[in-house]
């Protein structure tokens, strides 16, 4: 049985589980994870007798060769592929759940329309997302040589050095890297933030030249293999003066705690506060105040969160970030970020980039 072909069953499992003959998913993302295609135009049938691709006329020769051979592969009769559901269930009296997360109002009135009448639409929420939480040994390896590639191009940015270049530069410096070292693209929009721009969680990258003693946020990723990798790093562009000093060091403190945190059973938002307590009892609870981090696979941002409203328990196998930061307006920000594998006693450190401050002329 092929890792798409086990995928399927589990989400057949569910379907069963909640009394439906099949689940519609259109979400790109997991029909990608479930049947192994990368198009842009694609839905998978997903039920206890049910394996059924659909796409579009363009991509009939891409998912023969990309879709898992478990899947019968159907083509729609136009580009709307709601279109050709109707006749891969055909007029049975069915009961078919859909992705009420990814469905809209308007696709779930045209579905509704063309179905048989004995067809029941039911919104279902998380099937597949729940599954991706865990990630598999390949999805892993994936994942670290993202991470690899990701970390091998900011070393060679560091050895370039920041002062004198824009922000921009430095963003499309670092990102063309990756792309030429193997990465489909980069893993999100690079974040490079110098001074008191990098007091701006996700600052945009400007032609603002990077001065002598700034600290410059730095947040990158590679997509490889259909993974993504995630990092920040506060590097100083010369000695950035001991206030700044001062607060690395309480973020690199509170950022330790978070990962010693991390295990398999503990849930979101204990990993939470392991880190932000270190922050707020300095005073600076404020000045931190987003989560510690976020779930990364073929999304960047996935589930499980870990955050004050995290409900989200962790499981051996899952990917995440730990990234606290502190951020004052008008002077400077600091983030330091490490993605991290979680296991049954505690996490596997992905990242390579050294944590301490690093100064780059």
């Amino acid at each position: 049985m092929s890792g798409y072909t086990d995928r399927a069953a589990r989400v057949a499992d569910q379907a069963a589980k909640a009394g439906l003959d099949c689940v519609l998913i259109s979400d790109l993302v997991n029909v990608h994870y479930l049947t192994g295609y990368t198009g842009s135009n694609g839905l998978a049938l997903v039920g206890p007798d049910v394996r059924a691709f659909l796409t579009d006329f363009r991509y009939r020769e891409q998912s023969a060769d990309e879709v898992d051979p478990s899947f019968d592969r159907l083509l729609a009769p136009s580009v709307d592929l709601l279109t050709g559901v109707g006749g891969a269930l055909g007029g049975a009296s069915l009961r078919v759940g859909f992705e009420g997360e990814h469905l809209t109002v308007a696709q779930h009135a045209a579905l509704r329309e063309q179905l048989a009448a004995g067809i029941e639409l039911m919104p279902t929420a998380g099937i597949v997302e729940s599954l991706r939480e865990v990630k598999d040994a390949e999805e892993i390896a994936s994942i670290k040589a993202a991470a690899a590639l990701a970390d091998a191009s900011f070393e060679r940015l560091l050895r370039e050095g920041l002062a004198g270049r824009t922000e921009r530069e430095v963003a499309i410096a670092l990102e063309h890297d990756m792309v030429q070292r193997g990465a489909r693209r980069p893993g999100f929009d690079t974040i490079v933030a110098t001074g008191p721009h990098g007091a701006r969680p996700h600052a945009v990258p400007r032609d603002v030249e990077i001065r002598n003693g700034d600290l410059v946020v730095i947040d990158w990723g590679a997509q490889l293999d259909g993974y993504c990798s995630d990092c920040t790093r506060t590097i100083a562009a010369g000695d950035p003066g001991q206030e700044a000093r001062d607060t690395y060091e309480l973020v690199l403190e509170a950022q330790l705690a978070g990962v010693a945190a991390v295990r398999a059973g503990r849930s979101g938002r204990d990993v939470d506060a392991a880190a932000r307590e270190v922050i707020a009892a300095e005073g600076r609870g404020e000045q931190f105040g987003h989560g510690l981090g976020h779930g990364v696979g073929l999304e960047i941002h996935e589930s499980p969160r870990l955050s004050q409203q995290s409900a989200a328990e962790l499981h051996a196998g899952s990917v995440v970030t730990v990234e606290p930061g502190v951020y004052l307006p008008g002077q400077f920000g600091v983030r330091i970020e490490d993605l991290v594998v979680v296991t049954e006693d505690g996490c596997d450190i992905l990242t390579s980039v050294p944590k301490r401050l690093i100064i780059a002329e």
